[in-house]
């Protein structure tokens, strides 16, 4: 091997890397999403009709990707899942399907449906992740939920709503059920209370 093809090695196997990692960046990630509180089995009673917007977040959670915080200020991505959609839209299409199901409304909707809602729920998704800790991993998930009476734009309720649950491993099919659990448990029921 000549001197020339000794210092090109080095080169040559660097752009190897570069190439396998494009080639996994291409590579499809499996899709996952969340289940809304089902339904009591009730016949729909209501007659109001309520809006849900579409919640605002930070930029770390505003994505379809599930997001790891190893640290405080420190945000990853877990390698090999995404949501379905933005972790914003997820939210809101569970929070739309929870509250059909509760039977409370005579008809709820997303933002954008021409309609003359009788309240509107606003949501600021502040948390939405999973933190490892010393047995394994904890998902947080936390949301600033407001009620609008559209009559007179008055806050009829607001408060902070938060759900934790530990999980044993970083296995992804385990991390989307933390995430479920969270989701059930805590802030979707809680948020159906009300």
């Amino acid at each position: 091997m000549n001197r020339l093809s000794i210092l090109l090695l080095p080169v040559l196997l660097s752009g190897c890397g570069a190439l396998s990692s494009l080639s996994n960046a291409s590579k499809e990630l499996d899709a996952f999403t969340l289940s809304p509180v089902q339904s009591s089995g009730q016949i729909a009673t209501g007659r109001l009709h309520l809006i849900v917007e579409l919640p605002t977040s930070t930029g770390a959670i505003g994505t379809d990707r599930i997001l790891i915080k190893p640290v405080p200020f420190q945000a990853q991505y877990l390698p090999d899942g995404r949501w379905s959609e933005p972790a914003p839209v997820l939210v809101q299409n569970l929070l739309v399907a929870s509250f059909q199901n509760t039977g409370r409304f005579g008809l709820v909707a997303r933002t954008g449906a021409g309609l003359m809602p009788d309240y509107t729920l606003m949501t600021e998704l502040q948390e939405f992740q999973a933190e490892p800790d010393a047995n394994g991993f904890t998902v947080k998930v936390s949301l600033q939920v407001t009620l609008i009476r559209e009559a007179d734009r008055r806050i009829v309720a607001s408060r902070r709503i938060t759900a934790t649950g530990a999980v044993a491993s970083d296995d992804t099919a385990a991390l989307i059920a933390g995430f479920d659990r969270a989701m059930q448990t805590g802030v979707l029921k809680a948020g159906r209370s009300r």
